[in-house]
């Protein structure tokens, strides 16, 4: 039977207190292909003390008994891999075998990361004749977005409960279905009941009421930079604490010493994956002024290799963005861009020209952006890259500052000790020299209004723990 109706509460799949329902958009058609429940303060409610009654004796399990639930819990998310990615392709519109090969993949990996981590962990420490003692915070509410939904999935459930705090989870209500399937991944590895929770529903019907609520001792974000503001007014109410992974408008520095061709391609590729749906995008891509031009050659050409269409085809390289609203966005910004002067070097307005319905977004380049564009400030969300000239270092570093954001930055560079200074000027909070893999085990979080904490390994751990000082504790 499928769960898309029923929340996961104190162990059991319950319909809402109130029933209502929300439908789900498959972005490449348009349409509506299930339902879910959409909760209220009432599931709210329901979830919250089964998560508060259970947390007394699952904050008391050793590190050897919660390491044992973690290694459930992956090896049914591997028995359920292929339900994930097909969940995440269909409510987002991610390519299959990218849904496959990053999506479901990122879900799996922080889980093996947190894994390691938790392994390694030391919960406390001899001062003197002081201990210090690391304990779990307590109820978690968590509350995670639609662009990469395992991934934050399990970047915030893994840590919380290596710590041993006890969690309410919202799914975002626009891509559901794979936190369905991952709370059914729950279930079946024996997760004490309470530890796990799970309410779908609204930002403002659920998302705030668990921010606000007096027994959640800890709210986890992942959304946009305007969300997490008032999930953050609304938790100050009851001083709790507050994690937030925010927006982003990341630079890209392309130095005079780098593989130039190789690396104006590279930063194509990283700015349109996922569609472009990603906080953390390389979507300003920084060039010396005498090679602007040549810049744009090279980009216009990556772009162009795109191919656009169904997310079910195995070859399809980008699919639909995930709303009407997201696409609607991405068109006007396109259009300020336009209309501030910036050069259209491929790409525009509209879909594709093989393409009728769906949120497909065409593959947009502009060239010769000047800082101040609404463009170069404002988070797009999309396939969308802006190429910005630079005189010189200090000119590159600035631009590359002058912004409200500090998610992340990229430097690229021949020159290894190049990079490394550059990158240290760089305010974010993740910088990326030369396109490295993705490491699970670096901190990932932001400065400025990106957001505050980290996650990702034994840092998301950290984020999931109170610190206390017992003086006189003895030798």
């Amino acid at each position: 039977m499928s769960n898309h109706l029923n929340f996961f509460i104190d162990g059991n799949w319950v319909a809402p207190v109130l029933p209502a329902t929300l439908d789900v958009i498959d972005p490449s058609t348009e349409e509506a292909y299930t339902k879910i429940s959409a909760g209220s303060k009432a599931d709210v409610d329901r979830a919250v003390a089964a998560a508060k009654a259970a947390f007394p004796a699952f904050s008391q399990t050793s590190k050897a008994e919660r390491l044992q639930l973690l290694q459930r819990i992956l090896e049914v998310y591997n028995e359920r891999y292929e339900d994930i990615a097909q969940a995440v392709s269909q409510e987002m519109g991610a390519p299959i075998t990218w849904a496959r090969e990053a999506q479901a993949w990122a879900g799996r990996a922080h889980m093996e990361a947190t894994i390691r981590a938790l392994e390694d962990y030391e919960f406390s420490e001899k001062r003197g004749t002081t201990m210090v003692v690391k304990e779990p915070i307590g109820v978690c509410a968590l509350i995670t977005p639609w662009n990469w939904p395992l991934n934050q999935i399990v970047c915030k459930v893994a840590p919380a409960i290596a710590a041993g705090c006890t969690v309410v989870l919202k799914p975002s209500e626009i891509a559901p279905i794979s936190g369905i399937v991952f709370s059914e991944v729950m279930e079946a590895a024996g997760t004490p009941k309470g530890v796990y929770n799970m309410v779908n529903g609204t930002g403002p019907d659920v998302g705030q009421v668990m921010a606000g609520h007096p027994d959640v001792d800890m709210v986890s974000f992942t959304g946009s930079t305007r969300a997490g503001i008032i999930v953050a007014r609304t938790a100050a109410e009851t001083v709790k604490r507050v994690a937030q992974e925010l927006g982003g408008k990341s630079a890209n520095i392309v130095l005079p010493d780098a593989d130039f061709e190789k690396a104006v391609r590279k930063g194509v590729n990283a700015c349109f994956g996922n569609s472009g749906q990603s906080c953390d995008a390389p979507t300003r891509m920084l060039v010396p002024a005498a090679r602007h031009d040549e810049a744009l050659v090279i980009a216009k050409k990556a772009a162009e290799a795109h191919k656009v269409g169904d997310p079910r085809s195995e070859d399809t390289k980008l699919g639909p963005v995930v709303s009407n609203i997201q696409f609607d966005k991405i068109q006007r910004l396109i259009e300020a861009g336009i209309a501030e002067g910036a050069t259209l070097v491929t790409g525009g307005p509209g879909r594709p020209e093989h393409l009728n319905r769906g949120y497909y977004v065409r593959p947009t380049v502009f060239g010769h952006v000047t800082p101040g564009m609404t463009i170069e400030k404002e988070e797009i969300f999309g396939p969308v890259l802006s190429v910005i000239s630079y005189d010189d270092d200090d000119d590159a570093v600035k631009i590359a500052n002058d912004t409200v954001y500090g998610l992340a930055a990229y430097v690229q560079s021949g020159d290894i000790d190049h990079a490394r200074k550059i990158a240290g000027r760089l305010r974010a909070g993740q910088i990326s020299i030369n396109y490295p893999e993705w490491d699970t085990f670096a901190p990932f979080g932001g400065y400025k209004q990106s957001g505050n904490g980290r996650e990702y390994a034994d840092w998301a751990i950290h984020d999931f723990l109170e610190i206390k000082g017992i003086i006189g504790y003895g030798a």
